[in-house]
């Protein structure tokens, strides 16, 4: 994206191409590091608005936590402003994504519905401006004994949760018999590889028709290398991150991620929706998990 010097909302793009700029920017850090880009080991994981200390979530998580940045803040160029600071010139800003809903009437019947359609605007890390003060960093520590008991927490709190075994060296999900298997604690390199393989595979439970109905049956996870199998993965894995890091964890990437990278980038390039969609899904199979309701609204 090309250097922003105004706060304003952008409309021009078709849907297409808003969905376009998300998954070029997706794909070309993934290419370049070869893995997951958006693992970061702030105190709570997430990019949040420096004026409302709101987070940001769904596809703008993984957006703006890929940035080069060590700061999790982010404001706009009139919210620098309105901050006493500035944007320092030639710093490039980062899209926000939201909808923004829209009523029509059909030409013939008059009747009136509604529609989304995918906008963005431009946000800049508190890092690229000048004249700002950083805020008092608090929490807990990335991976302490805390963090650790944090995850039993969420865990222990998913509502209707699955059963959990120990039968096999394997890490899946059955959907046929709704139970989650992992391999025993010991065999990962620390706890925190077990926590987010575990909640990798809680996040594909969630899908169960007595859950969010995302798996409907087996067809989903059936086909291994098919594009619903990435996606159905892509969910899992970001619903992952984001309660890796609702629990403060930053674990060791997995080579059962790594395995998976080339098929999602194929399956991203195929389809440029396909990140906002699994982004939309795995930020309610989060929320399910950790009981959290929320009515989307424009972001900040």
């Amino acid at each position: 994206m090309s250097s922003c010097s105004q706060d304003t909302t952008s409309s021009k793009p078709s849907k297409a191409s808003v969905y376009e700029i998300i998954t070029e920017r997706i794909v070309e850090r993934i290419e370049k590091e070869g893995r997951l880009p958006w693992h970061k080991p702030w105190i709570d994981g997430f990019a949040r608005n420096l004026v409302s200390k709101k987070h940001y979530r769904g596809s703008n998580v993984w957006l703006l936590n890929m940035a080069p940045f060590s700061s999790p803040y982010w404001l706009t160029f009139k919210q620098a402003q309105q901050l006493g600071g500035t944007v320092r010139k030639g710093q490039k800003g980062w899209p926000v994504v939201y909808w923004s809903w829209f009523k029509s009437k059909d030409k013939l019947t008059g009747e009136e519905k509604t529609f989304p359609i995918l906008k963005y605007y431009t946000v800049f890390n508190l890092q690229q401006c000048d004249g700002i003060e950083a805020p008092v960093s608090e929490g807990k520590r990335m991976n302490s004994d805390e963090s650790l008991e944090d995850c039993e927490r969420v865990i222990k709190g998913m509502p209707k949760r699955p059963e959990i075994r120990h039968e096999s060296n394997q890490a899946f999900y059955a959907p046929r018999f709704d139970y989650v298997n992992m391999p025993p604690k010991e065999m990962f390199t620390d706890a925190t590889g077990y926590y987010h393989t575990l909640f990798h595979e809680l996040t594909h439970a969630t899908g169960h028709e007595s859950r969010l109905g995302r798996l409907k049956g087996n067809a989903v996870l059936a086909k291994f290398g098919s594009e619903p199998y990435a996606k159905e993965e892509l969910v899992a894995e970001l619903g992952a991150s984001y309660l890796s890091g609702v629990a403060g964890i930053q674990a060791t990437q997995e080579d059962n991620s790594i395995a998976y990278l080339q098929g999602w980038i194929k399956a991203l390039k195929n389809d440029p929706k396909l990140l906002v969609q699994a982004s939309a899904q795995a930020q309610k199979a989060a929320d399910y998990i950790l009981g959290v309701k929320y009515e989307e609204k424009e972001e900040d």
